[in-house]
């Protein structure tokens, strides 16, 4: 099992668990445009969020956390008030 967490500061934390870290990618994505969409930002701030925060980290759990957790290790990655990280969790019998 794998558990992506991941937290904007002072506006919203989620975690997911689940098999198919290309699934736990998607519902990141998802929830987090979905956090951001609804906190009151100009649509301009909305995208530069999207562009400069979202993107490069969900990108980086693409390659690089996919590598780690191909590894056995875990991955953490920060972009801004953007903080995400995916471990394993469990057995994987």
């Amino acid at each position: 099992m794998i558990r992506i967490s991941w937290a904007l500061i002072a506006q919203h934390v989620d975690e997911w668990t689940g098999t198919d870290l290309d699934q736990g990618v998607a519902v990141l994505e998802s929830r987090v445009r979905e956090a951001v969409d609804t906190i009151g930002l100009k649509p301009e701030a909305v995208e530069h969020w999207h562009t400069d925060f979202l993107t490069p980290v969900v990108d980086s759990l693409r390659t690089d956390g996919a590598a780690a957790l191909a590894r056995g290790e875990s991955w953490t990655k920060a972009a801004g008030p953007f903080l995400a990280s995916a471990s394993h969790i469990g057995t994987t019998d």
